[in-house]
């Protein structure tokens, strides 16, 4: 071998990494969300990606775009990853679903979203038909099941309260699903809209006015980043709170009832990797949740119970 030979080849194998790091291939993830309210969930997408053989760095690269809750920078950060252009395009919480559905047609779609049949991201569960699968995130369906986790731990609250975003997509429905599940039990429920930071002050400003005993959080991405905004005002309040994540109740919230997050992201990470591996989204069925948690912040239950006074009634309450 001549030294200029030699020379070549050593040329060759220094650029052997960097060519190979420009040929992974490229995931987009677009969160409804905010990265520090994401962390966890992150960490359980790259496990899910990890146990099939696909490591960020390695041989595959993952692009974060996040929204903050701002449902309207959506379409524009769906069409950036889209312009990478990505090999599959992850959208987490049904905004950045309908987002990613409306920016393209044929690059593979996995989605964290509630409904996916009726709101048409698939044509069914078993069978998605498309570019577009993922999980069946059971957040609206369950706040039916909320409102009566709320009112068996306080039978004997005379008014309930809720939160919801009316910028959030199923809004209708979750306002429908409370109504009915309130007038199940004949007790009254006062509801209140916000979709900014001093729309949320001003909610709960309202629902302390109206004398409401105890409050559900509807299930939404916009509040998931200002968890802990509401947790403060709630705790300020002495009002008891019921939310749809558990990590509100593991920030400080009394209680939450609902899927496991982390096991839904995993199970994205896992479809992503082999739809990565040539499976198509078309074959691949829609996940549904499986596991529910009751999570209940103790330390926040007994601050609240001090604020409470024994009456007649059978469980504690506002006298």
């Amino acid at each position: 071998m001549t030294r200029r030979e030699f020379i070549t080849l050593l040329g060759s194998v220094a650029a052997w990494p960097v060519c190979a790091r420009a040929q992974q291939p490229l995931v987009g993830f677009l969160s409804s969300r905010a990265p520090e309210d994401s962390v966890d969930v992150v960490t359980a997408f790259r496990r899910g990606l990890g146990e099939r053989g696909m490591i960020e760095g390695r041989n595959v690269l993952v692009e974060f775009r996040w929204a903050n809750g701002d449902y309207a920078r959506l379409p524009a950060l769906a069409a950036e990853l889209v312009g990478r252009p990505v090999s599959v395009l992850v959208a987490a919480g049904p905004p950045a679903a309908y987002a990613a559905r409306a920016a393209t047609s044929t690059i593979p779609i996995l989605f964290s979203s509630t409904d996916p049949v009726k709101s048409g991201l698939v044509v069914s569960l078993n069978r998605p038909g498309g570019n577009a699968t993922g999980v069946h995130l059971l957040t609206t369906d369950l706040e039916a099941k909320r409102f009566g986790l709320l009112h068996e731990f306080f039978p004997a609250t005379s008014l309930f309260g809720a939160l919801l975003n009316p910028k959030y997509p199923a809004v209708a429905q979750q306002a429908q699903e409370l109504s009915d599940a309130a007038r199940t039990v004949g007790r009254p429920i006062a509801f209140q809209n916000a979709s900014t930071d001093a729309e949320i002050n001003a909610a709960f400003a309202a629902l302390a006015q109206q004398r409401v005993a105890a409050v559900l959080v509807t299930g939404d991405p916009f509040f998931d980043t200002r968890r802990n905004q509401i947790i403060a005002l709630a705790a300020g309040q002495k009002l008891p709170a019921i939310y749809h994540f558990r990590e509100y109740a593991m920030a400080g919230g009394l209680m939450s009832y609902g899927v496991s997050l982390n096991e839904a992201y995993r199970g994205l990470g896992g479809y992503a990797a082999r739809i990565l591996n040539g499976e198509k989204p078309a074959d691949l069925p829609v996940m549904q949740s499986v596991k529910f948690e009751l999570v209940i912040n103790l330390k926040t239950a007994k601050a609240l119970v001090s604020s409470f006074r024994p009456c007649s009634a059978p469980a504690p309450t506002r006298c």
